[in-house]
């Protein structure tokens, strides 16, 4: 159900664009005489058919393949039948909405995925801690349904938190051929390849997922610390600056990205840029909280060998513990 409602900011801005365009050009219609122009009349209504059907593509454009069907299906029909709308007699439109609605609604039910029994074995079994039990579950079912991207993000999940980061990182790599487009699939990608110390390809997936969702904050976060453990001041700034302006939503994050901002302007030689940007850092306090109930968990092992040292400079920083000058 959760993909029914993934849209993604630049996919929104193609909707309104195509609203505004289609509206714009009617309103431009509007000021012709359609009595002298009969073409008038059909053209505002393929224009109006048009917004329906093009929203319906692009938001389908943004599935994973093995969902695009089920959103056709249910989706299209719902387009053609408010399109119908706009055609018919003004005492059939109502008749024609609930129609809409209703295979909408009926739609929505019948072609409900039902989930494989090694997904549930391997849900269960990772809530209960045996990663095991959970990889071997979800290594039968990629052999069985190859060609589904969401099986090879939750394994490469329990990769993660084995350790086992070249899998894992083979896995999100499968993802990205099998759906190019999933923002998701090129962040996960990214955040396994800088916890096994390569940066530069990690940085590399950072950049496509931020091609595929600009203005996303993963991805500028993504960016940020890479761009940090790679000493690259300026790009560190920047994205570390975007992610915290698209409103980060959890503490943790955004004290790390405050002390990437704190580095970044030393590293550029601005001693008064980084007072500011330690002052943000010294407000999220619960952000510290936060990664050290998360590190402490015994399958934080991997994240732990990652961003121990940042969180340690981090609580340094914010206890007066450690000098700006000695930032590199």
């Amino acid at each position: 159900m959760t993909e029914f409602l993934r849209f993604g900011t630049a996919r929104l801005r193609a909707v309104f664009l195509l609203i505004a365009l289609t509206g714009l050009a009617s309103l431009v219609l509007n000021a012709l005489d359609a009595t002298q122009n009969p073409w008038i009349t059909p053209l505002q209504t393929l224009l109006a058919f048009s917004v329906p059907v093009g929203a319906v593509v692009i938001y389908v454009s943004g599935l994973d393949p093995s969902s695009r069907w089920r959103a056709i299906i249910i989706l299209l029909p719902v387009a053609l039948a408010l399109v119908l709308t706009l055609v018919v007699e003004a005492n059939l439109r109502l008749p024609l909405a609930g129609v809409a609605l209703g295979w909408a609604l009926a739609g929505w039910f019948l072609f409900r995925p039902r989930q494989p029994r090694q997904l549930r074995i391997a849900i269960r079994a990772l809530r209960q801690g045996q990663h095991g039990e959970a990889l071997a579950a979800m290594d039968e079912l990629v052999k069985l349904e190859p060609e589904v991207a969401a099986h090879y993000r939750l394994r490469a999940e329990i990769l993660r938190l084995d350790g086992n980061l070249s899998r894992a990182s083979r896995d999100y790599r499968r993802m990205t051929r099998l759906a190019p487009g999933d923002a998701g699939a090129w962040n996960g990608l990214s955040e396994v390849l800088l916890q096994a110390g390569r940066h530069q390809e990690a940085l590399e997936a950072a950049r496509q997922a931020a091609r595929l969702v600009p203005g996303d904050w993963v991805a500028s976060y993504n960016q940020g610390m890479i761009e940090d453990r790679l000493g690259l001041a300026r790009p560190a700034l920047e994205h570390a600056g975007q992610a915290l302006a698209a409103n980060v939503p959890d503490a943790r994050h955004r004290l790390l990205l405050s002390l990437y901002l704190v580095r970044a302007q030393i590293r550029l030689g601005d001693r008064a840029g980084a007072e500011e940007a330690l002052q943000h850092l010294r407000r999220e306090g619960k952000g510290l909280e936060e990664w050290q109930r998360l590190l402490a968990h015994e399958q934080a092992a991997t994240l732990r060998k990652a961003l121990e040292d940042d969180i340690q400079l981090a609580r340094a920083l914010m206890n007066d513990d450690a000098a700006l000058d000695g930032l590199d």
